[in-house]
């Protein structure tokens, strides 16, 4: 079974644990093929240790999509859709401070920041 794991902003420390079991193919990218049981260790303890990260855990088994996946601290959230695994994506603009912008600010830096207003 293929695993893998991807980090965004996670200590470096968490990568070269996970290099013990996994090849790590790009920054924040792991993958490789361990046990069902050394899968569910490595990702409680990158749960445990990616602190303000996020992380995604992504593996193979045996059902309708032929993988699966876990989430930890993503925007994003896995769904269950009549069997199916979907992805879950927040509205547009539900990040978006409600507090206005600082005076000085460009048009165009508004825009950027905040959206069309």
């Amino acid at each position: 079974m293929v695993t893998i794991v991807v980090l965004t902003n996670c200590p470096v420390g968490l990568r070269g644990f996970l290099t013990r079991w996994l090849m790590e193919i790009s920054p924040g990218v792991f993958i490789g093929n361990p046990s069902a049981r050394v899968r569910e260790a490595v990702w409680t303890e990158v749960q445990a240790y990616a602190n303000t990260g996020r992380a995604l855990l992504a593996y193979t088994t045996d059902n309708e999509q032929g993988f699966t996946f876990e989430t930890h601290d993503h925007k994003w959230h896995p769904v269950d859709h009549e069997g199916l695994t979907l992805i879950r994506r927040p509205k547009e603009g539900a990040g978006v401070a409600a507090v206005p912008p600082p005076s000085g600010w460009s048009k165009a830096a508004k825009r950027r920041r905040y959206g069309r207003r």
